[in-house]
């Protein structure tokens, strides 16, 4: 799997390297509909959302990819988020909207970050 995100300049980064773990969720919205009439449930199916968790270490590399993508939240900053997985393509357009940075006392240095869909448009796989 390789991910891709957009940093603060636009420029998308190949951050895959510095992940070690990567959750994204394509749900939609269900609203009930069940009359009282019914013995059962009766649902309909509402807008498509997305988001995406992911945890990074520190790269101590010169121009560490996650630093460059976590590093600068800006408001309304929109992010293009581009996964791969077996050939098939993944994109959406998301807004960061948090990055928890850790540094337990091991030593090790990290963050995990949150992207949700922002303007619209359902993620699509292609």
């Amino acid at each position: 799997m390789t991910i891709s995100i957009d940093d603060a300049d636009g420029t998308a980064r190949a951050i895959g390297n510095d992940l070690v773990s990567a959750t994204f969720n394509t749900s939609r919205g269900v609203q009930d509909v069940t009359g009282l009439d019914k013995s059962a449930m009766e649902r309909l199916l509402l807008l498509n959302d997305f988001n995406l968790s992911v945890t990074a270490v520190w790269n101590p590399a010169a121009n560490p990819s996650m630093f460059g993508v976590f590093s600068t939240p800006a408001d309304d900053d929109t992010r293009t988020v581009t996964i791969v997985v077996g050939g098939k393509t993944l994109t959406a357009e998301c807004l960061m909207s948090g990055v928890s940075w850790s540094r337990p006392s091991d030593g090790s240095f990290g963050a995990t970050a949150t992207f949700e869909l922002a303007n619209g448009t359902a993620a699509a796989w292609t």
